[in-house]
């Protein structure tokens, strides 16, 4: 069951859900990038918010993707998007560039300029970092 903040109206997991709470425009995250940057945000925005129960929030700096927690955030560069996901095993093969220990799981870090950089195996690995919650 999800709860609406009502001071931001952004669609939280639970009432006292910790979250950025000011409104923020998701496309004033894409402002001068280009068109490709945005249509690969747009490929994995179209997978991943079918997914059961994915709640998406805008903050000043990134898109977060929730279930019960954050399971993807994509930060929006001047030239790439910043993939960040979990895993419950470490990912040192490339395409991940970054893998850092955060609890009992791994963050990771995937960085695409296009919407040709998105491969299968991009949804894979976000299905994981879903399926951890």
């Amino acid at each position: 069951m999800s709860w609406t903040c009502p001071n931001c109206d952004r669609e939280l997991p639970w009432k006292d859900y910790r979250h950025y709470c000011q409104r923020v425009s998701l496309d004033s995250l894409f402002e001068g990038r280009s068109p490709e940057l945005v249509l690969a945000f747009d490929k994995i925005l179209a997978e991943v918010a079918d997914w059961p129960k994915v709640l998406i929030g805008v903050t000043p700096n990134c898109i977060v993707f929730t279930r019960r927690v954050g399971f993807l955030i994509i930060r929006p560069m001047k030239k790439e998007l910043d993939i960040k996901f979990y895993s419950a095993a470490e990912h040192k093969e490339k395409p991940v560039i970054k893998c850092v220990a955060a609890g009992r799981k791994f963050e990771n870090h995937i960085r695409i300029s296009s919407a040709d950089d998105i491969r299968p195996e991009l949804f894979v690995y976000i299905r994981e970092s879903y399926d951890l919650n």
